[in-house]
């Protein structure tokens, strides 16, 4: 796995505004271990007005998004690879430029 690899991911049962449930993510890193960590995608465009580290991110062939969708930083999170469940596609550079930019500012880097 390489980052800005784009899966489909299961998401276990969460609680309050946690992701759940099958949904397109961005890999970040492979930890070269079980854990992959992600950024979780929504399709919910309304999340750019109201919510604080995420970017739009248009859907194109590269991508294999079927939606334009919204890049949910701020829900960085180790998942086990096992929850993996196909690769779609690749993010633009462009985007992962941006991501890297928010993630820098999120965590303070």
């Amino acid at each position: 796995m390489e980052k800005g690899e784009i899966w489909i991911v299961q998401f276990p049962y969460k609680k309050g505004r946690e992701q759940e449930g099958k949904r397109p993510s961005i890999i970040i890193a492979d930890t070269k271990t079980d854990l992959v960590l992600l950024i979780p995608l929504t399709s919910n465009l309304e999340a750019l007005k109201r919510l604080p580290y995420t970017i739009e991110i248009k859907k194109s062939n590269k991508n294999g998004l079927n939606t334009d969708s919204v890049s949910l930083i701020f829900q960085l999170q180790a998942l086990d690879k096992k929850r993996l469940v196909s690769k779609i596609g690749n993010m633009e550079e462009i985007y992962l430029k941006e991501i890297d930019k928010k993630l820098k500012e999120l965590l303070k880097l």
